[in-house]
């Protein structure tokens, strides 16, 4: 029996430095907030330091006495996304774009909340320095469910909202998510993104993101990649996929009044066309668009197109 227990205990370290040594050679360190600034945080960002000590990236462009748009990014995106969008709006409209808590170049934040309630925390805190009232909000995946969420909390404030292949409804598909978002739900696998991030695994969840992957370049390969390194997102991600619920309820979405438009990617295999049906039930009034080429990122992936809808309607407000 001793000597059983010896081999045991031999088998656990050999299995432990087998271990760590798979992650020695295979993490990916963080990298520093002025290096990925450097090269995704020039004009026309910029940077509020809160006095809890939060650093919030973003940028204010287009017209500043024009009615507001509010952008939101989805999971393991940046406020990058929504720049053809930006460009085609700006004419017109004052388009706010904003990282989210350990997003793209804001990083960590000083409450560590990161799931959907701290979001919303987050949120009210930058439209109130803002000095934002009576806007659009639009968000993308996670940006589209905190972009509901607020406008439940807040409907004085939201004029009219934007669902782009949003998130936090039931959904009837499963099993087809970016590798990287299958092993954050899993917790014991969840702390090796901390250490393991390969390009590898950013470049095949653009892949399953994207409705046409020969879209995807190294441009953007890299700069996901990159900001996913920033420091203190990859420890948020992880904190941030422990709040999620694997069994969702329909949201009270009934009780949203403002006007609703609906775009979503007929090939997103992220959020699936079936979760679009219950946003279009549910909000008395919305209207849909769906594009049968896109995938899970409409706005990134064919910004002309899709902001030619939400020109129409914008103007119908």
């Amino acid at each position: 029996m001793r000597r059983f227990g010896l081999w045991l205990m031999g088998g656990l370290v050999v299995l432990v430095l087998l271990v760590g040594g798979v992650i020695f050679l295979l993490s990916t360190p963080d990298l520093p907030h002025e290096t990925v600034r450097k090269q995704y945080g020039q004009a026309p960002s910029r940077f509020v330091l809160w006095s809890d000590g939060t650093r919030v990236h973003y940028r204010d462009q287009g017209k500043p006495d024009a009615p507001a748009l509010l952008l939101l990014h989805g999971s393991n995106a940046s406020l990058h996304t929504w720049e053809g969008w930006v460009k085609a709006l700006s004419p017109k409209y004052r388009v706010i774009t904003v990282d989210l808590p350990g997003h793209g170049l804001t990083g960590k934040i000083a409450d560590g909340r990161y799931g959907y309630d701290g979001m919303v925390v987050f949120l009210e805190r930058f439209v109130a320095w803002m000095k934002l009232s009576r806007f659009v909000l639009a968000g993308n995946s996670m940006g589209g469910a905190l972009a509901w969420k607020y406008t439940l909390a807040h409907p004085e404030q939201v004029r009219a909202l934007i669902l782009v292949d949003a998130a936090g409804v039931p959904r009837k598909q499963a099993g087809r998510l970016p590798l990287a978002f299958r092993l954050a739900r899993v917790p014991i696998l969840r702390s090796a993104i901390l250490y393991i991030t390969p390009r590898s695994l950013v470049a095949e969840g653009l892949g399953r993101s994207y409705g046409d992957p020969t879209q995807i370049t190294d441009a953007l390969v890299d700069r996901y990649h990159r900001l996913a390194l920033h420091e203190g997102n990859r420890a948020a991600t992880v904190a941030r996929f422990a709040t999620y619920a694997t069994d969702v309820a329909i949201p009270p979405l009934s009780k949203i009044k403002a006007p609703t438009l609906i775009l979503w990617g007929e090939k997103d295999l992220v959020t699936p066309l079936d979760m679009s049906e219950i946003f279009l039930r549910q909000i008395r009034g919305s209207k849909r668009v769906l594009y049968p080429k896109l995938g899970h990122l409409p706005m990134e992936e064919d910004p002309q197109t899709t902001v030619r809808d939400v020109l129409a309607f914008l103007q119908s407000l």
